[in-house]
């Protein structure tokens, strides 16, 4: 009997895992909007997701939390390095997950990177790059 109840545990588990992938959870970041390779608007919306963490403001430093950072052609930034504050770092610390985006005309790319309570970088395997055009 505690046979049969381990395995349809384990069932139950797997189907879930698999409907949470499917949703779209999986663990890192992303863009929501805009999509790579779009064409956007010289102001445009952006919206920022993340699986396997929580957003959270910055100043609490809490395990499994942080919160976005944008970089306007640029890299993602290497892990436990602060990320930089200035017009091409742009922070979303009181954990903020959509903004609008102004930039020139031209090709551009979208490093979206989620980092810690102290602005500490989770890494590349927490950054995403997306590349768009600007009308």
């Amino acid at each position: 009997m505690q046979q049969i109840k381990i395995i349809i545990l384990a069932a139950s588990l797997a189907m879930a895992g698999s409907a949470y992938a499917h949703e779209g959870h999986e663990h890192g970041v992303s863009f929501e909007t805009p999509t790579d390779g779009s064409t956007v608007s010289q102001t445009f919306k952006v919206e920022m997701k993340v699986g396997g963490m929580k957003v959270r403001k910055a100043g609490d430093i809490i395990e499994g939390t942080g919160h976005f950072h944008i970089i306007i052609d640029g890299a993602c930034i290497n892990e436990g390095d602060a990320v930089a504050k200035d017009a091409t770092h742009i922070h979303f610390g009181k954990g903020q997950d959509k903004t609008q985006l102004a930039l020139k005309p031209g090709a551009h790319s979208l490093s979206l990177q989620f980092a810690d309570g102290r602005h500490q970088s989770y890494g590349t395997a927490w950054c995403k790059t997306i590349h768009l055009t600007v009308k």
